[in-house]
């Protein structure tokens, strides 16, 4: 009996072995490849104002329908329906709780008002997981009063309590207290999951620390700084301006050299009335939170360096340049001021951006300025000058016109390249610092070799027709 009871063990125990091998392999071969790639994750980014935080979600459709029964995967478009609204809200409201943990006295637990605003269907794609379509969701998070918006409780759990492979990323995008302000980058908060063991999702501990109005001062004077660097049509449209500046006028032409003298004091008024023009357009539209369209702004920005331009080729209001650096900068002003009203700033927080940022602003412009100024004075007294302001009008003339076209709705490559500019700021300063370098040496190294003669004498690169003649009556000289 032994014998045979073994042999009919061994049976079973090799049939079951068999069929605890061939059935996961069957459902592992049979299973479809999107099957075996990673779920994309939710995100939660979040922008920290003084009394409230706004936070935008992006939820996969496809996990969104499996934890909710909401399904948009479907949707054409980007519009959801006024029912599917509706539905996605409600969800939302109940599976999103902050509370306080800082604050008044007996206010840690409170509950935070949840306000879900605006929703949009797009396309996207993460690491690994190809391109899905995503709901995008704007909320807005208000703790009760005197409670601290930079420390909380998120109890969240969208998708996350029903997919139970799913994450939700959080991450900071704009804290003006932080000194976190241009939006580029993002802070990461913390990782919402579902805790296998004990198959509950905990809360996130939200704490920012501690926020200051300098740390957003100096936050400001950055970006003001980096703004007007890699502002590409704003450098351009002051430059432009500044380089027939020692160049005197005649009979609609540009026809000889101002004194240094002079020279220095029209570009210094340029680069003033300039500082002047767009600074109060940025107080008056930032202060007044005027909301304007930005295309035509744009546009305007762009037929001030096309105006430029031709004023370098041919003189259009020759000695008038200030009233017209003041009067465009008004425009550049404007362009300015739509960073400042994305951020949704407090009264308070508005003043202080708009000081460091104009300051910014200045302070790099004036740096430009002066190590561009060397180069202009040095390149209006040689042979080549003509030659070398048409072939810079020119080129400007032309980043004009492609800016312009953009503007009003017709894209081209010639608007993508001089956009791309802005870009290279490193090379812009290491061109910028050298020529200034090496026109300074070439001017000290020419007052050296004849301290006493004209400028241009013993000097085959100057242009005698451009050097003021002492000859004539000083008015002659000097004449603009």
């Amino acid at each position: 009996m032994t014998g045979p009871r073994n042999w009919l063990t061994v049976l079973l125990l090799r049939l079951v072995a068999g069929i605890a091998i061939v059935v996961p392999a069957t459902f592992l071969l049979g299973a479809s490849p999107a099957a075996a790639h990673p779920m994309p994750h939710s995100v939660v980014q979040l922008d920290v104002y003084e009394h409230s935080v706004a936070a935008r979600l992006e939820l996969p459709t496809g996990e969104l329908a499996r934890a909710s029964g909401i399904d948009l995967t479907d949707t054409s478009g980007k519009a959801v329906t006024a029912a599917q609204a509706k539905a996605v809200r409600a969800y939302l409201t109940a599976h999103i709780h902050p509370t306080t943990t800082a604050g008044k006295a007996g206010q840690a637990g409170k509950a935070w008002r949840v306000g879900i605003g605006a929703l949009s269907l797009s396309s996207a794609e993460q690491t690994s997981t190809g391109v899905y379509r995503e709901l995008v969701v704007k909320a807005v998070l208000t703790p009760p009063a005197g409670a601290d918006v930079r420390r909380f409780t998120f109890d969240y759990d969208v998708i996350v309590h029903q997919v139970v492979t799913h994450t939700a990323l959080v991450t900071v995008r704009q804290d003006w207290a932080a000194g976190q302000v241009d939006g580029e980058g993002t802070t990461q908060v913390g990782t919402i999951a579902l805790d296998t063991r004990h198959m509950t999702v905990a809360p996130l501990k939200v704490d920012l620390g501690e926020g200051s109005a300098w740390r957003g001062f100096v936050a400001m004077l950055e970006l003001g700084g980096e703004h007007i660097l890699t502002g590409t049509d704003h450098l351009l449209f002051l430059l432009i301006l500044l380089l027939p500046a020692p160049l005197s006028a005649t009979g609609g032409r540009w026809t000889g050299l101002v004194g240094a003298r002079s020279a220095l004091a029209r570009i210094g008024r340029i680069t003033l009335a300039f500082t002047a023009g767009h600074s109060l357009a940025l107080a008056a539209s930032a202060l007044g939170r005027l909301e304007i369209p930005a295309w035509p702004v744009e546009a305007f920005i762009a037929a001030s360096i096309l105006v430029g331009a031709v004023h370098a080729i041919r003189p259009l209001f020759p000695g008038r340049e200030a009233l017209v650096a003041g009067v465009f900068g008004l425009g550049h002003g404007m362009a300015f001021s739509f960073v400042l009203a994305e951020m949704h700033l407090t009264t308070g927080q508005l003043v202080t951006s708009l000081l460091a940022f104009n300051l910014g602003i200045e302070l790099v412009q004036l740096l430009l300025v002066c190590l561009a100024l060397p180069s202009l004075l040095a390149l209006a007294r040689l042979r080549a000058q003509p030659a070398l302001r048409l072939t810079g009008a020119v080129l400007t003339g032309v980043a004009a016109l492609g800016w312009l076209a953009d503007r009003l709705g017709l894209p081209n490559s010639v608007a993508r390249v001089a956009d791309s500019a802005g870009s290279r700021t490193t090379v812009l300063l290491a061109v910028l610092t050298t020529a200034a370098v090496l026109t300074t040496g070439w001017g000290v190294a020419a007052r050296l070799r004849s301290p006493c003669a004209p400028e241009s004498e013993g000097d085959p690169d100057l242009d005698p027709d451009l050097v003021p003649d002492t000859s004539r009556a000083p008015s002659a000289r000097t004449a603009n």
